[in-house]
């Protein structure tokens, strides 16, 4: 736990010196662009692979039907799971889409019930502590990392569920241009945000370790938080407390399709998906619908895909191993920026510091190495029916895939159609601004005003 969040710690620092240095929508779009500029557009169409194609909303998805169905005492198969959680993305999509500004209130309502459970269970592990339970005192902290190991793939696989709950520290700068005064904003919630979450979380695991004995704790899975308030408060709380928690994962799904429709949007505004305006638009209804129904529509299929109980385990590292890529390069790009100051006039309001850049940059090399290195035994995999790398396999898949849309629509077709790729920028009558890619054969001098 404490090496996640010292891990999410300095991704903070390195996203937030970026998100003050550059506070425009697009998140990593932008601070790899701004140091990656050749080869041409090549690091907008890996990016675009990673963004397009990964079902960040479909996680918690999965989780909202666990405690749903909890709540309810039916037992969780396959399909009531999957059915509910497909119920939770599509009305988010629906209320962002359709009423933007409603979405983000309850969003941040939501946000709020999610501290006000963290904190139910922070008070609760305090009275647990104190003898306060349903059942025997399990006393978890005598011989508490007995039966453990310390096998790479296992340290790797509880990182990214660390690192997971973390992740909304780069969330904000997917949306900069959304906020009043985004530098200063940044500045303040970001780093207050991930001491108080960082703390709670932190007494919370304390709290579960006061309450659940350790076999519950590691066979619970994702319903630990219902074990939890079964064993302080009683079979009825922990089915009311259940919906509440059913509504903070509802929160983080509002919060990640937002953001990532907004990406989508942004990809629009640039210019390289095909189809581009229809993408950048905010019509009909003043939201970036078309990016939400793209990160809905990928979400629901990376959802629905993996066999019945790998679906949260395989969409959370099939996230994951993409982003901790995508990390390592943001990283480089910051500490590129150090050690060639001549080259960039850079002077942004919040410095990382080359070390913070390092550790983030080695500490996401080894979450893109370790999880190839295989389980000491077949029963420690965290899948039941998924080799223990599929996810690796098809994040590489997953960014390899824009790099091949780049190859072909940046390189291939231009040389044999004989043109270059000259980029113009338009203002609609909605009054933003995207870009055009203009096809100008070779022969023809440069368009004026345009860049490429």
């Amino acid at each position: 736990m404490i090496a996640g969040l010292i891990i999410a710690a300095a991704g903070m620092a390195v996203y937030l010196e970026f998100g003050t240095a550059l506070p425009r929508n697009g998140g990593e779009k932008n601070y790899l662009e701004h140091v990656f500029k050749k080869p041409k557009f090549l690091v907008t169409g890996l990016y675009t692979g990673y963004v397009v194609l990964l079902g960040w909303a479909g996680s918690n998805s999965v989780v909202f039907g666990e405690y749903i169905l909890n709540a309810a005492q039916i037992p969780v198969n396959r399909w009531n799971q999957r059915g509910i959680g497909l119920a939770c993305i599509t009305s988010a999509f629906l209320i962002h889409g359709l009423a933007l500004k409603w979405g983000l209130r309850l969003q941040n309502v939501l946000g709020v019930i999610k501290l006000i459970i963290l904190l139910i269970i922070v008070f609760a592990g305090f009275a647990a502590l104190g003898g306060h339970l349903r059942i025997e005192k399990p006393n978890n902290f005598d011989n508490a990392f007995e039966g453990t190991t310390g096998s790479a793939y296992g340290v790797v696989t509880a990182l990214y569920n660390v690192i997971w709950s973390f992740i909304g520290y780069s969330n904000a700068n997917y949306s900069m241009s959304e906020m009043k005064n985004p530098v200063r904003t940044l500045k303040i919630a970001a780093p207050t945000a991930i001491m108080i979450v960082g703390v709670l979380y932190l007494l919370a695991n304390v709290a579960y370790f006061a309450a659940v004995p350790k076999e519950d704790i590691v066979s619970s899975g994702r319903i630990l938080a219902a074990q939890f308030f079964r064993n302080v408060f009683g079979p009825r709380a922990e089915r009311a407390l259940s919906v509440f928690v059913a509504l903070s994962a509802y929160g983080n799904v509002l919060s990640v399709i937002f953001s990532q429709g907004r990406l989508v949007q942004e990809l629009g505004r640039e210019g390289i998906l095909p189809f581009s305006r229809l993408w950048a638009s905010n019509k009909p209804f003043n939201a970036p619908f078309m990016g939400l129904f793209e990160h809905w529509a990928v979400s629901v299929i990376i959802m629905l895909a993996p066999p019945p109980g790998d679906a949260y385990n395989f969409i959370l590292n099939v996230i994951s191993y993409p982003l901790s890529i995508v990390n390592v390069f943001v990283s480089i790009a910051l500490i590129w920026i150090y050690t060639h100051k001549e080259e960039f006039q850079w002077n942004p309001p919040v410095k990382a510091t080359l070390p913070v850049a390092i550790f983030f940059f080695l500490s996401n090399v080894y979450l893109v190495i370790a999880p190839f290195v295989p389980p000491p035994t077949p029963e420690q995999n965290q899948y039941t029916s998924l080799p223990y790398y599929l996810h690796c396999v098809v994040g590489l898949a997953i960014i390899a895939a824009g790099g091949i849309y780049w190859l072909f629509w940046a390189v291939l077709l231009p040389k044999i159609g004989g043109y270059r790729l000259e980029k113009e920028v338009h203002k609609d009558a909605e009054g933003w601004t995207r870009n055009v890619f203009i096809k100008v054969p070779n022969h023809q001098a440069p368009i004026e005003g345009s860049s490429f």
